[in-house]
């Protein structure tokens, strides 16, 4: 069982999947700059921001490794259905729980795309990240553009049906749901300030009205970079980045962000604080416009 989603305490979860972009020495060379810039960020070891990274497979025990006392979870890409057994090529949560992993990846619209994986095979791999005391980084979003309201109620119907076999099996535990527009994956740019801050405060409602989830929290993904953090205004407790961060000095970018935002007096976040930042979107996207906000490499993201 997973009582939290993110360190106790900690007001923002900043995580990177490295997806299959980096070699194995580039994994190792990246993570090991990342864990030294935690270790002495402010932002990061005050545990203001909860830091997870995310690498392929044969790369988890060295990262775990790299990452050494540095305040950086490890996620995993994917995880088996089942715990053991005959499954040639999977990898179970029992195993990724042994090595250090504290999340696992579920449900994102490559795995969905590219190996067909459907609302029962998220389900089943929810619920086994669940049984073993990983919390499910759970990958949602409405396929084509539409309406705040309307991407909330395919939003957060894709969130039940995830947990629905741990629902079944009295499986409590916190979950962290990356909202990732498919439509915005690998545009040039993220969804709007004002779209996200309305899905990720009806989603957290969702979230907050469910059994057995306290503790769970929401991020943004989807083309997301530095700035967006800034930009979002504090509305939203996180982002999962991409691309934008293969460059270990993108993730230091983001984490001063989220410490400015963090010292800023009266900032709020989740639901309550989304009149105020939906308002502080236009400022900052008018500020990243006029070259106050770093918008380098936005334009690149897949995730």
């Amino acid at each position: 069982m997973t009582d939290a989603a993110g360190r106790p305490g900690s007001r923002f979860t900043i995580g990177v999947s490295l997806k299959m972009y980096f070699t194995h020495a580039r994994t190792i060379a990246w993570a090991t700059e990342v864990a030294e810039i935690a270790a002495r960020h402010p932002a990061t070891r005050d545990g203001l921001v909860d830091l997870f990274v995310v690498p392929s497979f044969p790369a988890l025990v060295p990262v775990r490794a790299a990452i050494g006392d540095a305040p950086v979870r490890l996620g995993a890409q994917d995880l088996a259905t089942d715990d053991l057994g005959a499954f040639t090529g999977e990898v179970s949560g029992v195993e990724l729980a042994e090595i250090g992993c504290t999340l696992a990846e579920v449900g994102h619209a490559e795995r969905r795309a590219l190996f067909h994986e459907d609302d029962a095979v998220v389900a089943a791999k929810t619920a086994a990240a669940l049984r073993n005391g990983v919390t499910p980084l759970l990958c949602v979003g409405e396929v084509a553009e539409a309406p705040a309201s309307l991407a909330a109620l395919e939003v957060t119907q894709q969130i039940d049906a995830a947990l629905a076999d741990a629902d079944e099996s009295g499986l409590s535990g916190a979950v962290v749901v990356a909202y990732e527009p498919v439509w915005a994956i690998g545009a040039p740019v993220p969804a709007s300030s004002t779209h996200i801050i309305a899905v990720v405060a009806a989603v957290e409602q969702h979230l907050a009205g469910l059994p057995g989830r306290v503790g769970s929290r929401v991020v943004y993904g989807g083309s997301a970079g530095p700035g967006l953090l800034t930009e979002l205004g504090g509305a939203v407790r996180g982002l999962f980045l991409g691309r934008f961060a293969h460059e270990a000095a993108a993730v230091e970018r983001i984490l001063d962000e989220a410490l400015a935002l963090g010292d800023g007096a009266g900032a709020g976040t989740g639901a309550d604080a989304g009149a105020d930042a939906a308002g502080g979107a236009d400022a900052g996207a008018d500020a990243r416009a006029a070259g106050a906000v770093p918008a380098a490499s936005r334009t690149q993201a897949s995730s």
